[in-house]
């Protein structure tokens, strides 16, 4: 059997192998949620404001962002002013690539989703700019 990793989160969540990882998801949000990669801006589905619903983690499914927070900021990703369940975030200080910024991972299988900006235009002045391929779109009114 190949090195396991214990991925963080809550003790229930899956144990999954990088490998496991890789036959798990397409091959960009394998780099994007487990390498912390960023696709190219504008090239998400997601990047417009459209369909109702909640966004879920590409990796594990949990709950991250409600579609009635979702914003246009036209930096070319998908753009939230609040998360939908907090704790179902974990916010890092990312001082990579010269710059100073809060990394946004998933807590559950820590996929990371993108970065967190204080420059939002809603109340809450914030600007979570999340990779669409960490997104899937739950849409489902059951």
């Amino acid at each position: 059997m190949g090195e396991e990793q214990k991925e963080q989160g809550s003790s229930s969540d899956p144990i999954r192998s990088e490998e496991a990882w890789k036959e798990a998801l397409s091959p960009e949000a394998f780099r994007v949620l487990r390498q912390n990669g960023t696709e190219r801006p504008f090239s998400s589905q997601f990047h417009q404001v459209g369909e109702s619903g909640i966004f879920n983690c590409q990796g594990c499914g949990t709950e991250l962002f409600k579609s009635e927070a979702q914003f246009d900021s036209g930096c070319g990703w998908p753009s939230f002013d609040r998360a939908a369940q907090p704790d179902n975030i974990v916010e890092r200080l990312d001082r990579t690539h010269g710059m100073t910024r809060i990394e946004v991972r998933c807590k559950s299988c820590d996929g990371h989703l993108g970065h967190l900006f204080p420059d939002g235009p809603t109340d809450t002045g914030q600007r979570y700019c999340i990779n669409g391929v960490c997104l899937q779109l739950n849409n489902d009114e059951s």
